[in-house]
């Protein structure tokens, strides 16, 4: 948890961050982590409308390769994904997507999951000045070490220091700022860099 001093005793708690709080290499270990009940998995398979009876029928399950029912896949990336989110990108402007989602391992009703998440990336973007983008690698493991899954997520957020950066993504090195004045909020179509 991060505190920011308002005055005196008042302090107020902030979650996500600004382009300048990220640098390649960081390593976040988020907290805390999940137990995943039958319910979970239940539901948001049903919910997600995936009718594999491996996901919801013990029975089946029972007679299946693991011999008991299985937590669906979907449920484990968005599970380790949400986790990320109070100290990764609970400021972004736009989650720009996943890649590279790899399943390492089977998550069963009872596994207590964890993340943790490593900067990859960062730079400004070229067609949102004053905002920049950061690619995270995240790992989601069982409470034995055991890794489930990993993937890669890029997100926008927004920067401190808008005049103190260079907007030089272009190669001609002029500063890639817009001349016609600010974007207008009721645009209907934003433009996202990846």
């Amino acid at each position: 948890m991060t505190l920011r001093h308002v005055k005196d005793n008042d302090y107020v708690e902030e979650h996500g961050g600004d382009y300048e709080d990220f640098e390649p290499g960081m390593v976040i270990r988020h907290w805390p982590g999940r137990t995943i009940s039958e319910a979970d998995n239940t539901w948001l398979t049903l919910l997600t409308m995936n009718q594999h009876p491996l996901h919801f029928d013990q029975h089946y399950g029972a007679g299946a390769e693991y011999g008991k029912v299985l937590v669906n896949s979907g449920i484990t990336l968005c599970l380790i994904g949400g986790m990320t989110v109070q100290a990764l990108s609970a400021r972004a402007v736009a989650n720009l997507g996943w890649d590279k989602v790899r399943l390492k391992s089977p998550v069963f009703v009872g596994d207590t999951l964890y993340a943790t998440s490593r900067i990859l990336d960062k730079r400004l973007s070229r067609s949102r000045p004053g905002q920049g983008i950061i690619t995270v690698e995240t790992t989601g493991s069982k409470s034995t070490g055991e890794t489930v899954i990993v993937f890669e997520r890029s997100f926008m957020v927004r920067c401190r220091e808008e005049a103190d950066l260079p907007g030089t993504d272009d190669p001609g090195g002029q500063p890639s700022f817009p001349t016609a004045g600010p974007m207008q909020r009721s645009s209907v179509v934003r433009q996202f860099d990846q």
